[in-house]
């Protein structure tokens, strides 16, 4: 008989925000699950940390139209307008329902992902072994989510839901994709991570923009053995560039597929803007390069 592993009481307690997070206002929310997550009380009036002024962008800055950089469909239009379509990845179809999907035309292998939030996808290798009504139970959750309410991440609340059919993105070489994410600050890429976080022993490791290590660790631990530098990082910055123009602060993904650079996602709000990096000298360096705009919230 498994015996189930007891939660800690961080979980504990950070279950019973979630199962009460619609009782409570945006501020006082984030307020009480950062100070379960940080394990301090923060500043949002005055913020001077990096995930003080995440939190602050969260419930002050909110310009119209930022939904469509969150969602997984409307995204690609834009890609494909700012930087080009071969920077895409391909999209089969996007349905509104899990029942209006024709798995007759879609590939032997795929990716099913809701496009309003982020955890719910399906990855199909083997169209004759996949499990279809494992794949519904768990994308039918994803539609059910309103993924705004877990850390008041406000453009996820202005999303359609919807499921969208990718291409799957595996290296020829049957090694393990890596993710490339660039932390850019005001229009200007600062630093980035290599992270193979889906992989079974995840590892992050953190560089500069010369791709000179930096002693920095958030969630995963860095790697006993650097990963070498990518012989497209100068294209990624380059592309990183293009893409944060305009915003205080952005996380911008890449994939590399056999030579070919494909975008990954648009990030305002990394980790939530709840996780602690260390060592902590690194949670006030960041947070200095983030020069706060003025509050504005068309959604009043």
């Amino acid at each position: 008989m498994k015996i189930k592993k007891l939660l800690s009481p961080k979980q504990v307690c950070l279950a019973l925000l979630r199962m009460t997070a619609k009782w409570w206002n945006d501020k006082f929310y984030l307020q009480v699950k950062y100070f379960i997550s940080m394990h301090s009380i923060p500043n949002f009036d005055d913020p001077k940390t990096y995930q003080e002024k995440l939190n602050w962008l969260k419930l002050n800055y909110r310009p119209k139209g930022q939904e469509i950089f969150v969602d997984k469909y409307e995204v690609k239009k834009y890609i494909e307008e700012k930087l080009g379509k071969e920077y895409v990845v391909p999209c089969y179809g996007v349905w509104s329902s899990f029942e209006e999907i024709d798995f007759d035309k879609l590939p032997d292998q795929f990716v099913l992902k809701c496009t309003h939030d982020s955890g719910s996808y399906c990855i199909c290798r083997d169209k004759k072994n996949f499990d279809i009504k494992k794949a519904r139970k768990r994308i039918n959750k994803g539609l059910r989510r309103d993924y705004y309410y877990n850390s008041r991440e406000w453009p996820y609340r202005y999303c359609k839901h919807r499921i969208v059919a990718e291409m799957l993105l595996s290296p020829s070489n049957g090694g393990e994709l890596k993710d490339y994410k660039f932390f850019c600050f005001n229009g200007t890429p600062k630093f980035m991570y290599v992270s193979n976080d889906i992989a079974n022993h995840a590892r992050t490791d953190f560089f500069d923009m010369d791709y000179n290590n930096l002693d920095m660790r958030m969630k995963d631990k860095n790697s006993k053995v650097l990963p070498p530098k990518p012989k497209m990082f100068e294209k990624m910055k380059a592309l990183s560039t293009k893409l944060c123009e305009g915003f205080p602060h952005v996380r911008v993904d890449f994939y590399i597929v056999d030579d070919n650079i494909y975008f990954g996602e648009l990030t305002f709000y990394h980790n939530g803007g709840f996780q602690p990096i260390y060592p902590k000298k690194w949670n006030v360096v960041l947070g200095d390069w983030i020069k706060l705009p003025q509050k504005i919230n068309p959604y009043n």
